[in-house]
């Protein structure tokens, strides 16, 4: 039985924290004891409740992105509830939030663990930032800037000097996000792959590449390089150096996601991409 339950609602949204009260509300009349976090950009994220067994997100897919950051590797489930539309991964809507509240309290849910990936910038041989994803880790050029040259190796093996706007790196969940964008190929988001896409090449011939998740990308910026940013779930980034070396590889745990009892992953994908309107 769930007992005790942590509520994550988007900042400066009203509509979210008004539905965390009512949330709140709610379990209290059902004995379960529930905490409204609100999610604050960093560092000023409040600490999960000792104890917590299930994290209820509400607001989008990026409210959820910055809970997972947060609290995601602590092994907590997590329930993305979107508050207006429909999302990749706050699959359950609004109207569907109590029915699925139900069963989670009993324990009539399925769990998916999503893999993650770390990002680390290496400066001058020193590792001077780190930070997991749920998403992807972005290398990207400035608005102005002239097209990057990155030296990408897998496992210490030469691939190719990407010339391009910059290289995604990105997990199996974050195939429905930049990546797709970019023109990549959806992946099945339980899948254990690392997909690796250039944006907006020089060459056209370059393509995105799935890797297995044992894999460790390094990218080496050479000495001429300005205006490059590394971007991290499109929600931290900071600025590139000439000479740094971009290190990604899988990381050590993963997110375990709620599914929702209602839509299947298929289902999602028809509904957001809108497969089959004519």
């Amino acid at each position: 039985m769930i007992n005790r339950i942590a509520i994550v609602t988007k900042k400066q949204k009203p509509e979210a924290d008004e539905l965390g009260r009512q949330l709140r509300e709610w379990l209290g009349q059902r004995g379960v004891a529930a905490a409204v976090l609100v999610n604050e950009p960093e560092p000023s994220v409040p600490m999960l409740p000792p104890g917590t067994q299930c994290i209820v997100v509400l607001g989008g897919d990026g409210t959820l992105l910055s809970a997972a950051r947060h609290y995601g590797q602590d092994g907590v489930p997590i329930l993305g509830v979107n508050v207006g539309g429909l999302g990749f991964i706050t699959a359950v809507g609004r109207g569907d939030l109590y029915p699925a509240m139900e069963k989670i309290l009993v324990g009539d849910y399925q769990v998916e663990d999503r893999m993650l990936l770390t990002g680390a910038v290496v400066r001058g041989g020193v590792k001077t930032f780190q930070q997991t994803v749920m998403n992807d880790v972005v290398i990207n050029k400035g608005a102005l800037a002239r097209i990057v040259e990155l030296e990408t190796f897998i496992d210490d093996e030469y691939l190719i000097t990407y010339r391009a706007d910059g290289l995604i790196v990105s997990t199996p969940t974050g195939s429905t996000a930049y990546t797709l964008g970019a023109g990549g190929p959806i992946v099945f988001p339980t899948l254990h792959t690392i997909t690796l896409i250039p944006i907006c090449p020089f060459a056209l011939t370059n393509r995105a590449i799935i890797l297995p998740d044992t894999a460790t990308i390094s990218v080496h910026l050479d000495d001429k390089v300005q205006d490059v940013y590394l971007t991290f779930d499109g929600q931290l980034g900071l600025a590139l150096e000439a000479g740094d070396v971009v290190e990604i590889q899988k990381a050590a745990g993963t997110i375990k996601l709620i599914r929702s009892p209602y839509k299947s992953y298929f289902e999602i994908l028809r509904t957001k991409l809108r497969w089959g309107e004519m």
